[in-house]
């Protein structure tokens, strides 16, 4: 029996029965299944700590992953320190995030671990979670988010934001969670190793009870098995049952909404919602947390409604062509404000760097990547929008490589049209 038939058949097993434990999983973890998870592995990613490279592992390839199972086998493999790097936040000047580089051969053994721990866990996980699954992504979230709030009617919108949701993760409740369904001694050594191997940060090493390093091949599906547990569930098993009108969940990882039929429900969710959280140690961002009023009949009465953000996008209540007052959808602004600050970052750092064919190109892809994500249903204004934003940008930034202008707008329209960019579109139909 093949490595992938044995994960297929914990999957069924998982799925016919969301309880049963696992004894016998480290067989996974053999030269095949080591190799193929090295073939799935990026190589343009960023070195770990012991600076070894996709290239340089490659070389001694059968030596190297032989080696691993047999260390793996003598309990002798331990995961390296996760080297820490920071990262700017989008739309925040001077703030950063955290960002954790694993070792390469840790990366290896954190895939196969990514792809025991969906076997069991995934068939288990609820539809209102959409964040780091197989078959599931951010614009399926949004439009299932659309439709509800389209076809239910909903007076209040809860907004959730999580304190440093990664950072926070009691990792030996994610123990005791995991030990109820993984009864494979062996495995579980190494999953506690991985979470005690620690993290180096401008060159000390500190070991936390808490956090799962972002960035880690492991850690979505990790913080998916403690968000199922802390939060999907309670909603699910808890919530729903004990409320007077609908209320709905969307949650992608630490990002998530409740839709509720009625305010009062939603007032007695936001009041128990600290008290659950707490039982896992979580914490709930105050100021960005909050109910928002999104009733399409109260907009219809002339009460004045709210908007909220979620994924990238504002939801906010708009006409129909016929008048209808339905949910619609546009780029935030706070996103949309962030996206023109990179192009014009980009543009300075480019501008005498590269040739303009060459800068037009990647501007281009630019351009593309952005339609990809926020040409859904009613953006496209808001895109084309972008568009010409970002081109105006690029257009002053090229005009500064010298004292003598590149460009005027009769000239770089002339080159536009030679060399056309990408007309906004929707390419998410959210209906």
């Amino acid at each position: 029996m093949t490595t992938e038939t044995k994960l297929r058949r914990i999957a069924q097993l998982s799925k016919e029965n969301p309880q049963m434990s696992f004894i016998n999983l480290m067989c996974t973890f053999n030269e095949g299944s080591l190799k193929e998870c090295f073939d799935k592995l990026n190589k343009k990613k960023a070195v770990g700590v012991d600076k070894v490279t996709k290239d340089m592992y490659e070389r001694n390839l059968d030596q190297n992953i032989e080696d691993l199972v047999t260390r793996m086998k003598k309990m002798a493999y331990r995961p390296g320190p996760v080297k820490q790097v920071h990262i700017p936040k989008e739309g925040k000047p001077g703030s950063t995030r955290p960002l954790g580089i694993s070792n390469f051969e840790d990366k290896i053994v954190q895939k196969m671990m990514q792809k025991v721990l969906e076997s069991i866990y995934e068939p288990t996980f609820l539809n209102c979670s959409y964040g780091f699954r197989p078959g599931k992504g951010c614009h399926d979230a949004i439009k299932d988010l659309q439709n509800h709030l389209y076809y239910n009617e909903v007076q209040v919108v809860i907004d959730v934001d999580l304190e440093n949701f990664f950072g926070t993760i009691d990792l030996k409740l994610l123990e005791e969670i995991l030990r109820k369904r993984i009864h494979d001694k062996t495995l579980m050594r190494y999953i506690i190793r991985m979470f005690k191997a620690g993290v180096l940060s401008d060159g000390e090493l500190q070991v936390s009870p808490e956090g799962v390093a972002q960035g880690s091949i492991c850690s979505p599906v990790l913080a998916n098995i403690f968000a199922h547990n802390a939060i999907d569930v309670w909603v699910e098993e808890m919530v729903k049952p004990n409320c007077k009108g609908k209320a709905e969940l969307f949650r992608y990882a630490d990002d998530f909404i409740i839709c509720c039929q009625y305010e009062e429900d939603a007032k007695r969710i936001r009041n128990a919602l600290d008290k659950r959280l707490a039982k896992f140690n979580l914490k709930l961002n105050e100021g960005k947390t909050k109910i928002v009023p999104f009733s399409k009949r109260g907009e219809a009465r002339g009460k004045s409604q709210k908007s909220f953000d979620f994924l990238g996008f504002t939801f906010y209540l708009g006409r129909s062509r016929k008048g209808k007052i339905i949910p619609k959808v546009k780029t935030s602004g706070k996103k949309f404000r962030a996206k023109l600050k990179n192009v014009k970052t980009w543009s300075k750092t480019v501008r005498n760097r590269m040739k303009l064919a060459k800068i037009w190109k990647l501007f281009q892809a630019k351009i593309r990547g952005h339609i990809q994500y926020y040409g859904v249903s009613h953006n496209v204004d808001k895109v084309g929008k972008f568009i010409h934003q970002a081109t105006k940008i690029l257009f002053k930034w090229l005009n500064r490589r010298s004292q003598k202008k590149s460009f005027d707008w009769d000239k770089f329209n002339k080159f536009i049209s030679r060399y056309p960019l990408p007309k906004p579109r929707v390419v998410h139909n959210l209906f």
